[in-house]
């Protein structure tokens, strides 16, 4: 057991301390001799004190008289005990039913006139959810990392902030930039997709897992994995993907590969700024079950004064009941 007031206890120890000191004080200051009410003189009184009856009744009085100073100083004590808020450990292991979104953005040269549009569609997806993990990583010729998958909205509202601002620079590389020009090539979207789909955690559990890859699919340089392997792989892990496309309806060819990559994972390819697309994701990845992810066991205090209360209650009317009998 811990108190979350432990102080409290030492003021009633306190209080308790200063009561019996005073009822001492008083009882040694008293004095016997001086008569305060007409009294009749008993002749052979100490004859009746003799008397096995008198002791017996004098026994039993004084037995009351200290069981009520002893429940009285109990009560007191497991009084401050309560006002203290007696606490118990309990373990739980948190719950968290949800969907795993991983989204992936190009940030490679051809994509920086319309990034800023990609991330305010990632925000009004991220309106549109409820306790979905979110992550996000970004790509060029290298992919990073920007935060893990993550159900704290307000964080990633945050980050996807900073990420934008991050596009409005100058002379230096952005901050977010940093790590996605450490290969030969731009835009690698094979390898970019794969990164995407290798970050999701918890592989041992069924879960829905999706990821959004913003990209306008122009490759320049030689990547690891093609797109189509890249879709592949993503499907080998039960990962769906869907498209956002800012050239849909420019470039035929490019288009239908990129939206060739999402069917074959069974997603789908969406323009960029259709006035459905940010719905139809939505529905699409709503339809896919909601599961449970153990969380990791945590250690918590709660309120537990169930019992001292109830002592406390037996000892206060336990302390009442011998006032009764006493007649004080």
């Amino acid at each position: 057991m811990a108190l979350n007031n432990p102080w409290v206890v030492l003021i009633a120890v306190g209080v308790l301390a200063v009561a019996v000191g005073v009822g001492i004080l008083l009882g040694v200051r008293r004095d016997p001799l001086r008569v305060t009410d007409p009294a009749a003189l008993v002749s052979r009184a100490e004859r009746v004190r003799d008397l096995p009856s008198f002791r017996a009744a004098l026994n039993r009085r004084m037995a009351l008289l200290a069981g009520i100073l002893a429940l009285g100083a109990i009560a007191v004590l497991l009084g401050g005990v309560v006002a203290a808020r007696p606490m118990a450990a309990q373990t739980v292991q948190p719950v968290n039913t949800s969907r795993d979104i991983m989204l992936c953005l190009d940030v490679s040269g051809s994509m920086s006139e319309v990034d800023v549009e990609v991330l305010s569609v990632f925000e009004e997806l991220l309106d549109e959810f409820e306790g979905e993990r979110i992550g996000l990583t970004i790509f060029n010729s290298s992919p990073v990392q920007v935060f893990p998958l993550t159900d704290d909205y307000p964080f990633v509202r945050d980050q996807l902030q900073r990420v934008r601002s991050s596009f409005d620079y100058s002379d230096e590389t952005p901050e977010h930039w940093v790590g996605t020009l450490n290969g030969p090539g731009a835009s690698l979207i094979g390898d970019g997709l794969a990164a995407c789909t290798m970050r999701f955690d918890h592989l041992d559990d069924e879960r829905s897992r999706s990821v959004i890859l913003a990209t306008d699919n122009e490759l320049a340089g030689a990547s690891i994995l093609t797109i189509e392997e890249a879709a592949e792989y993503a499907r080998s892990q039960q990962v769906r993907v869907f498209a956002l496309n800012p050239v849909q309806g420019k470039d035929a060819e490019v288009s239908a590969q990129l939206a060739d990559a999402a069917t074959i994972t069974g997603g789908q390819s969406y323009a960029l700024r259709d006035t459905t697309t940010v719905s139809d994701i939505v529905s699409e990845i709503q339809k896919q079950e909601a599961r449970a992810l153990q969380g990791q066991a945590q250690v918590i205090w709660v309120d537990s004064p169930g019992l001292w209360v109830a002592l406390m209650l037996v000892a206060v009317l336990g302390f009442v009941v011998l006032l009764w009998r006493v007649k004080l």
